[in-house]
Parts: C-alpha cells; structure tokens; sequence
C-alpha cells in the first residue's frame, strides 16, 4: 500500500517512474561533479602551497646571492682603493688626486648599498639624492633642500646619478656655495609637460662669486659623460650668484615607474 502511494504521489505531483528515474540520475550526476571539484579544489590548494614555497625558497636565494654580490663588489672596491693609495703615495703632488678617486669609490659604495636595499632592481631617486649628499649635510644647519616626485629607478642609472651627485658635492664644498658658512644648495626635480623627460638641477645659493673655469676638470668631463650615458642633456651655468647644474633626461633610460 505504500509503495501505491507513494507512486500514485509522484504521478499527482507530474513525476511519473520515467521523469524520476531521470532526476535521480541527475542528482548523482551533480553529487559526483562536486566531489570532482572538491578534490581539484583541494589539488589547486596544495599545488599553490607547493608554489608559495618554491617562490619563497628562491627569493631567500636571490636575497642570499645579491647580498654576496654586494660583498664581493665592496671588497673590490676596497682593494681598488688600496691599490690606488699605493700607487699615488710616493707621487709628487698626487693628494688631491688620491682623495677624488677615493671620494669616487666612496659614492659607487653607497650606490651600491642603495642598490642591495631595493635588493638590486630600482630605487627612488630622492633616496639617492639624501644618500649622496648626507656626508656633505650638517644635522644642525641644513646645507641641502630637496624637492621632486617619486621616481623609480634602473641599478644602471642609479650608479650614474650617485657618481654624478658625489662630484658636485665634492666640488662644491671645495669652490662652491658650500664652502662658505651661509652657502645652500637646490636639488629639484620634476617632469615635462610630456611626462617623457625628467628635469634635474642642482642650484647654489649665497656662495662665492662664481666664475667660469679656465679649463674643464676631469670632474667637469665625468658629470658631462654619466649624462651622455643616461642619453641626457647637460648644461653647466657659471653664474655669478651660483653655480647650476641641470639635466634633461629620457624617463625610459631612467625610470621603470612614476608615481606623484
């Protein structure tokens, strides 16, 4: 009797044996889609651990291998440096020589430590302007203001803008605005209306009257060639009230992204 009854209820509700034969087997079908999908589920999660791990595992190696990089290039930096101390020792007039090579692997150093700190892809250009002119600051009285947007850079160009950086400090605080009490130096940068060029100059302010030097320095030659590499422009003006520095450089030879 219940058997009747219930068929006879499923005939009432428009399900006859045929039509219910059919759901079941969708229902199975549907059951075993699910569990399929619950165990390619689980099969993407553990693959994506497994990824998780192995990504990890090679950025600790990466990180490990750029830091032994760094290490070693320090090191020969530093045998550079002795080497050239030796050779120059006992040569007649070659102080001020010795002290611009020395100043010159000093900034490729640092450089190189902004380089390891953005582990060796890009870095901010104001982080290596603050790195290049801290040695040449004073804590108490300001000697430097700064000013730009936030510019990454490519390892390439920050070697060239650090070098560059060091030499105008070096010269400044021996000739220029620096090497008086009341001397300020301006570095701003910022984009054309393009957004394709980076303007940078480096202003002196309250120095010694300035005037146009007799014969360009190998200072003068590097600052005009690490310009020339980044495919920039640079014009160096002997003003009276100060000297000034600027450079017009493609962002692409520069810059991997830009952010206001």
């Amino acid at each position: 009797m219940l058997g009747t009854d219930l068929h006879q209820h499923e005939r009432h509700a428009g399900l006859d044996a045929p039509h219910h034969e059919i759901l079941e087997a969708e229902n199975v079908s549907l059951r075993l889609l699910l569990e399929q999908a619950e165990i390619d589920a689980r099969k993407l999660l553990a693959q994506a651990g497994i990824d998780a791990m192995e990504r990890e595992a090679a950025d600790k190696l990466q990180k490990l291998i750029l830091e032994e990089l760094h290490h070693r290039i320090k090191n020969t930096l530093a045998t550079v440096n002795a080497i050239v101390s030796q050779s120059l020792r006992n040569v007649a007039g070659a102080e001020h020589a010795q002290r611009a090579i020395e100043g010159r692997l000093l900034a490729l150093g640092r450089a190189h430590d902004l380089l390891l700190q953005a582990r060796w892809t890009t870095a901010d250009l104001g982080n290596i302007i603050r790195g290049a002119i801290e040695a040449f600051d004073s804590a108490d009285t300001p000697k430097f203001s700064i000013a730009g947007p936030e510019i990454r850079m490519t390892s390439g160009a920050v070697i060239a803008i650090a070098m560059t950086l060091n030499e105008l400090c070096t010269n400044t605080t021996k000739f220029g605005a620096l090497s008086v009490p009341t001397g300020r130096v301006e570095i701003a940068w910022a984009l054309d209306p393009s957004g394709q060029r980076l303007n940078l100059t480096w202003t002196e302010k309250n120095g010694p009257e300035v005037r146009s030097p007799e014969r360009r320095s190998f200072g003068t030659r590097l600052i005009e060639t690490l310009g020339r590499q980044l495919k920039g422009d640079v014009v160096l003006t002997y003003e009276p009230a100060g000297f000034v520095y600027a450079l017009n450089v493609p962002l692409a030879s520069l810059a991997s992204t830009v952010s206001e």
